[in-house]
């Protein structure tokens, strides 16, 4: 499946609601920092197709990430990495914290 970029509250819900674990990340398009993090992110998802990854860009999608930070009561940052397990958020982290490693040891 590899990744793919969702911008509605509704696409996300949808996923939410059909995935039992899925990664999900939220992508800065001006960030040097989140371009990094993203390309680790897209690492993992090309190394991984079995595992659903999806995410948005922030100044794309701001309600669906706001959405996102309410839902899961998790603190808006970007870039930001969230793992999603049957409508929980088993681990979550941001910036440099996020790398192909990282995002393995936690899915596994």
């Amino acid at each position: 499946m590899a990744k793919q970029l969702i911008q509605s509250e509704e696409e996300f819900k949808r996923i939410a609601e059909k995935e039992g674990t899925f990664l999900f990340f939220k992508h800065s398009l001006t960030c040097p920092i989140s371009q990094a993090a993203f390309q680790e992110f897209n690492a993992f998802a090309n190394h991984h197709e079995e595992v659903p990854a999806y995410y948005l860009q922030v100044q794309e999608a701001r309600p669906l990430s706001n959405f996102i930070a309410e839902t899961y009561g998790v603190k808006h940052e970007s870039p930001q990495v969230f793992v999603i397990q049957n409508g929980e958020v088993k681990w979550h982290t941001s910036h440099s914290q996020i790398t192909e490693a990282a995002i393995e040891q936690h899915l596994s």
